[in-house]
């Protein structure tokens, strides 16, 4: 069972997010302050952490720097939840080190999503293989296959069907599948994604429809 963090000030948001974390079979702890969310961090490290921008003793984008400063907390997971909504808000959570951004108000079924595929992603990201029925991606040979047949893939293609694959079953947002396969920069430029998913649905031929868009939503491959 993974602990998660969760860091919020505001008792309403708060409870709803525990209840849904819990709910979906974590482990939680909550904080309302981060003079008590480090000292926890001190006692036990948790495998995810949760963490609104706004707090009332210390900024959350002050809070990922820390953690990213320390050899020891450097490769925690965070997920950035903020009521600010600009881009440059955005841009300054992914830079400071966050791995995720969510905007309220959110949905809580799109709150797990996010959180089940930031775990999911912490403990598969480094398996060399991944496999799905008939599909295996060689992560060390940079190598996909079907049934044993080779698939040659461009670059971003082989990343987008291995982004896809490791969060299987769970639907991937377009604004997230851009920013973790082509950058912050590219944001807005959906027609870039879906020739990709076009073009790597082509290339793996019948699998290729394993791959479902959801309207008005983004893409998962099931």
């Amino acid at each position: 069972m993974a602990l998660i963090y969760l860091i919020e000030d505001d008792a309403s948001i708060r409870e709803i997010e525990e209840y849904a974390l819990k709910n979906a079979g974590y482990e939680v702890a909550t904080f309302e302050k981060a003079g008590s969310f480090f000292n926890a961090l001190e006692d036990i490290m948790p495998d995810l952490i949760v963490l609104d921008v706004m707090l009332p003793d210390e900024n959350g984008l002050d809070i990922v720097k820390q953690l990213r400063g320390s050899s020891i907390t450097k490769a925690l997971p965070v997920i950035m939840v903020t009521a600010k909504t600009s881009e440059l808000d955005l841009v300054k959570g992914l830079e400071n080190g966050a791995d995720d951004y969510i905007k309220k108000p959110f949905s809580v079924l799109e709150f797990i999503s996010r959180v089940k595929a930031m775990l999911r992603r912490t403990l598969e990201d480094d398996v060399k293989k991944l496999e799905l029925d008939e599909l295996l991606i060689d992560k060390e040979r940079h190598e996909v296959k079907i049934s044993d047949t080779i698939i040659n893939l461009t670059y971003k293609e082989y990343e987008l069907l291995y982004y896809l694959t490791l969060n299987r079953g769970i639907v991937l947002r377009r604004d997230q599948i851009m920013e973790r396969i082509w950058g912050i920069d590219y944001e807005g430029e959906s027609r870039t994604l879906d020739m990709h998913i076009k073009t790597l649905r082509q290339k793996l031929g019948t699998f290729g429809s394993r791959i479902r868009t959801v309207r008005n939503v983004g893409y998962v491959i099931e």
